[in-house]
């Protein structure tokens, strides 16, 4: 069902699998596409940062309205709340690559319009709604591409990378927004923009190569029933669901930093410029600790090590935040608040690769639709009920309370998200290689090149003479068996175990020197009844003709049960 790269696939040797080597930021810029994807991205993030800025300005200079501001900057996050889902399944019936290209060529239009001078509030409203119905079709087939051009093994770390970077560029593109809004014109961040939007479906186009589409034709549904198969899919598998609620808690306390930044601020100094400073400073420190978070472990830790990290960082990440409730000062709290920034950084892309790696092609852009729009309605959730909470008590006794009970929280979902399972990183549960060898459940695997198995060879085992009463010649031989140049010797028992492999013969098989002689009445059963045959065969000046059959006695002598990757000898035997 994946249409991942078949590179990708976990190698096994002995019955094990092997073991996760550690994966470079190097080893995934090294593949063309995804370097492709990355810039593209990059410039997309700017560019959105930079407009996102310049818009809250541009609405607020013309209306002087802080709540018309405050609408131009929530109009961005509507379309995951209302239709997520059901955009990202549109993105799913199309090649993800077109999607990309057509979206990016799209937003550019209505961006630039908005940055046409007299243009009405309400316009620029609509237009930025419109440019965000955009956003996710466009994320989701960016995500469900990523498995696609890049190996397994390199996909969590390709994925770090990306949030990493989506960090840091919005910590950029706001400031540089902002300076460039207020110090330059708001109308040339939204231009950049729109170039942005163009250069990044050009980048696409030349070094992304087409695919077909995920949902083939006649593969397709009704669009809402596609939609509820991602909800189902997501939340009717246990590993899915694990993830997904363990990101879910994780945002309901990471999102108060930003989300209460200016009311912890004027908790500090009634001076505003010292609360800008200290809000700026509250608000930046969660993802300048993510980016930290999330470059260290992608150097320096194994894939197996990233799994077992996660439960000690999920205990890290709303401590952190519980404890900003002794904070003396805004500095304290954005060291705190950076910490929990690191513990997600080491937890998100983690949890994301092994969510991703668990989806079955067709279903990935779905899956990431669910995914954000819960995002999205948690953090809004956890903001809203937090902000009702610090208007009736003090905003670090509310975060500290909170984060509490999101320790807790963490601590009961973490056992529970599977991370023993990732072996190999194959989709569903998965034994971990230990559990292979168990009595009765011993995995059938190819033997390593050159040698075919033989009757009793398990996962790991040498090859060796054969034994048991359906013992034979089941070894691998290069050539065919030697001629017969007599009638066909009854046969009195199954084949005595042969200790070694037949020597490969230099050429075809030698022509009889003449035509087998008729039996003269039918052959005596042997081990079991043996039907008798119609008459002589007949010459060939080629090799022996084949057989109709072997009988059943000496079928149940040479037959072997071929498994995957396994070589029978009983249809090639001629006696």
């Amino acid at each position: 069902m994946s249409e991942d790269r078949p590179a990708a696939r976990p190698v096994t040797s002995g019955g094990a699998t092997e073991r996760a080597s550690r994966v470079g930021y190097r080893d995934v810029l090294a593949v063309r596409e995804f370097r492709a994807l990355y810039i593209s991205l990059i410039v997309n993030w700017l560019g959105d940062y930079l407009a996102r800025a310049a818009i809250i300005v541009l609405v607020y200079e013309q209306s002087q309205s802080v709540t018309l501001s405050a609408a131009s900057f929530a109009i961005s996050y509507l379309p995951w709340v209302i239709g997520g889902p059901v955009l990202a399944a549109l993105a799913e019936r199309y090649p993800y690559r077109r999607v990309l290209i057509l979206a990016d060529v799209v937003r550019a239009v209505p961006i630039a319009l908005i940055a046409l001078p007299g243009m009405p509030v309400p316009a620029m409203l609509v237009l930025m709604f419109v440019t965000m119905l955009f956003a996710p079709p466009t994320q989701s087939a960016r995500s469900a591409l990523i498995p696609l051009i890049l190996d397994r093994r390199l996909v969590v770390t390709g994925l770090a990378l990306n949030s990493s970077t989506s960090q840091a560029a919005q910590v950029f593109g706001y400031l540089a927004g902002g300076v460039l809004a207020v110090g330059v014109n708001a109308r040339l961040g939204l231009v950049l923009d729109s170039a942005s939007f163009l250069l990044s479906g050009v980048i696409i186009a030349a070094w992304v190569r087409p695919r077909p589409a995920a949902n083939a034709p006649a593969q397709r549904k009704h669009l809402m029933r596609e939609t509820a198969e991602g909800f189902r899919l997501v939340f009717g598998t246990p590993q899915l669901r694990s993830i997904a609620l363990m990101v879910f808690a994780l945002t309901t306390f990471t999102i108060l930093p930003e989300g209460l930044a200016a009311g912890w601020a004027a908790l500090f100094h009634d001076d505003p410029a010292a609360r800008g400073f200290d809000q700026g400073m509250i608000m930046a420190a969660g993802p300048i600790g993510f980016v930290i978070g999330g470059l260290a472990i992608g150097r320096v830790a194994s894939q197996t090590r990233k799994h077992r990290l996660v439960p000690p960082f999920a205990a890290i990440a709303p401590l952190a935040l519980a404890l900003t409730v002794f904070a003396p000062n805004a500095g304290v709290v954005a060291v705190l608040v950076a910490a929990s920034g690191v513990a997600q950084g080491v937890l998100v892309p983690t949890l994301n690769g092994t969510f991703v790696l668990a989806l079955p092609h067709g279903y990935r852009a779905r899956a990431f639709g669910v995914m954000q729009s819960g995002l999205q309605l948690s953090q809004g959730a956890a903001v809203m009920v937090t902000g009702v909470l610090a208007g009736h008590s003090s905003i670090p006794m509310v975060v500290g309370l909170w984060c509490l009970g999101g320790l807790v929280l963490m601590m009961t979902l973490a056992p529970r998200w599977g991370w023993r399972n990732e072996a190999g990183l194959r989709p569903g549960r998965h034994r971990r290689p230990e559990e292979t060898e168990q009595p009765g459940r011993r995995e059938q695997q190819a033997p390593p090149p050159g040698r075919h198995a033989a009757a009793g060879d398990g996962p790991g085992e040498p090859p060796g003479p054969a034994s048991g009463p359906n013992a034979g010649p089941h070894a691998a031989q290069a050539g065919s068996l030697p001629p017969q140049t007599g009638p066909h010797p009854p046969l009195t028992g199954p084949h005595p175990p042969q200790v070694g492999t037949r020597p490969p013969q230099a050429g075809s098989r030698p022509p009889q020197a003449g035509p087998r002689p008729p039996q003269a009445g039918p052959r005596p059963p042997q081990a079991g009844p043996r039907p008798p045959q119609a008459g002589p065969r007949p010459p060939q000046a080629g090799s022996r003709p084949p057989q109709a059959g072997p009988s059943p006695a000496h079928q149940e002598a040479t037959h072997v049960t071929p498994g995957r990757g396994r070589h029978t000898t009983a249809g090639r035997l001629d006696g």
